[in-house]
């Protein structure tokens, strides 16, 4: 294991970092993701995941267990204000891992498995929390289609809290790459005439999630099995898509469990 002491603002890795941890979509084009603090970094070791990179703040070094960067090829000591340069935290932590990407692996997809698809949903902390209900709850495989925020960007990646994973994640998908899934397609709708909670839910299925204001798309609620509605008593309008999400995987949970 190699150890190199940083303190160069114009050091090759911090200048990745910056770009990793700035652009959203940087990791598309390096090949790398930057996760920042030791949950993300624990979760990332406990899927059997190894560090391109262990970064540690110089405030750290000889103090975090070894255990955590033990496993990675190469370890970085920043200095402690380089490191606060590159952090994406309000409150920068001690340690983050660059971990390799392959693109390759968002292509192929499973047509016949439990799936949650994300129609434009935008909002970088609905889409982090959307996948760490999709974790929790037994649903492993995310479809993304164009015009959903990056997967695997810091604020997701933050959101997400450590559920990526263990999940099988397809980004940058179009609806005719969708029509290969052969499970039923279920919406939740402001018209669904069936209420989720009587409805009988099939397995395998795919939930669809919509844009924060626009909703599933037309052509998708065209090819839904079904339209259902969650039960609202208080009046709102309508839930947030992360609330609404969890609700339907957990619907979906129970009628498997049952």
């Amino acid at each position: 294991m190699k150890v190199v002491q940083i303190s160069a603002r114009d050091n090759a890795l911090v200048k990745q970092l910056r770009k990793l941890a700035q652009d959203p979509a940087a990791y598309r084009k390096q090949g790398q993701i930057w996760v920042e603090g030791d949950h993300l970094c624990r979760a990332a070791l406990e899927r059997g995941l190894r560090p391109a990179w262990a970064v540690i703040a110089a405030r750290a070094w000889g103090q975090l267990p070894e255990s955590w960067y033990a496993g990675a090829e190469r370890v970085a000591v920043l200095e402690d204000g380089l490191f606060a340069q590159v952090s994406t935290l309000e409150s920068p932590a001690t340690m983050g891992f660059v971990l390799e990407w392959k693109a390759e692996q968002q292509a192929d997809f499973a047509p016949d498995v439990n799936s949650v698809v994300l129609d434009r949903i935008q909002d970088a902390g609905n889409v982090g929390s959307i996948l760490r209900s999709a974790s929790a709850l037994g649903f492993k495989q995310v479809l993304a289609l164009k015009g959903t925020a990056a997967l695997w960007s810091p604020k997701v990646l933050r959101a997400g809290m450590g559920a990526h994973f263990g999940l099988q994640l397809h980004e940058g998908l179009t609806l005719e790459q969708l029509a290969t899934l052969r499970v039923p397609l279920l919406v939740t709708h402001l018209q669904g005439s069936t209420p989720l909670h009587e409805a009988a839910l099939p397995t395998p299925c795919a939930w669809v999630l919509g844009h924060e204001g626009q909703g599933v798309q037309e052509a998708l609620v065209q090819r839904a099995a079904m339209l259902l509605r969650i039960a609202q008593p208080g009046g709102e309008e309508s839930l947030n898509v992360a609330a609404a999400a969890a609700i339907c995987m957990h619907a979906s949970c129970v009628a498997n469990l049952a």
